[in-house]
């Protein structure tokens, strides 16, 4: 059995929560010096709980426990200083993105590894957010080639998996998640794209982080997607289910106002 330890004042954000016994919070965290981890939480539900409205997601935080492997019991827990120059939330706008950022967290992290660099990652990109909420797409294309990275599933944007040639840019590569890219053939004329082809030029900007064309952004989100989805092995993300629905939702309602005003 691990022996027990106590935790002094790390940096920690909860990742998510849910109720705990009568007055409790079940916290899912993750820590700059201990990973990603579970802690109790006593006594910070209701009206009277002077921490309820302090644990809650994409806040920096500061926290003391003590437990036993990837478990511990929260003892304390206040704001990171101000002089650490991070936001206290995300924009309204944000949130669906941030949450996204969650359960990946959630999902393809290793409880209780230390992984400074993830922390580092999650709270840069939930700065990003704060400070510029109109470039949502490329701070989450840029923490999802990150996070690749960190968990060993990186991807090689400059070299042809099959050849060990360099990705030259007037040539067509198909992304195989398993291996990387491998050059193919453009679609013939007439012939429907083939979603996971792309063209070099596309990948060498990719790996540049040249987030200037909204084709760039595109293809970095299907590479990226099917590279993700590799990663979590069939499991589903909720994330993107609530944004389809919510896509849906708008869709739905802007074609109804449309047939009211009578435009076509």
């Amino acid at each position: 059995m691990p022996n027990r330890r106590r935790v002094e004042l790390d940096a920690f954000y909860v990742l998510h929560h849910r109720p705990w016994r009568d007055s409790s919070r079940m916290l899912e965290v993750i820590t700059r010096e201990h990973g990603r981890l579970t802690l109790f939480a006593r006594g910070v539900r209701g009206p009277r709980a002077a921490l309820a409205s302090l644990l809650q997601p994409f806040r920096p935080l500061l926290g003391s426990w003590h437990g036993r492997g990837d478990t511990g019991q929260l003892v304390h827990a206040e704001p990171m200083p101000a002089t650490e120059g991070l936001p206290l939330g995300v924009p309204a706008m944000a949130l669906m993105s941030a949450y996204y950022l969650n359960e990946l967290l959630i999902k393809l992290s290793v409880r209780a590894d230390p992984q400074p660099q993830l922390f580092s990652l999650y709270s840069a990109t939930l700065a990003r957010m704060a400070e510029d909420s109109t470039a949502l797409e490329a701070s989450l294309r840029a923490f999802e080639r990150r996070l690749l990275d960190i968990l060993g599933y990186g991807l090689v944007f400059d070299i042809d998996a099959r050849s060990g040639r360099a990705i030259q840019a007037d040539a067509y590569y198909h992304f195989h998640p398993e291996l990387g890219f491998v050059e193919t053939q453009a679609s013939a004329p007439g012939e429907a794209p083939q979603p996971k082809v792309c063209v070099g030029a596309v990948l060498q900007a990719i790996d540049a982080e040249d987030w200037r064309e909204a084709a760039t952004l595109e293809q970095a989100r299907r590479i990226f997607r099917a590279a993700l989805d590799h990663a979590l092995e069939g499991r589903e993300l909720r994330t993107r289910e609530v944004a389809k629905a919510v896509s849906r939702h708008q869709k739905i309602s802007a074609e109804a106002i449309r047939s009211e005003s009578g435009d076509e």
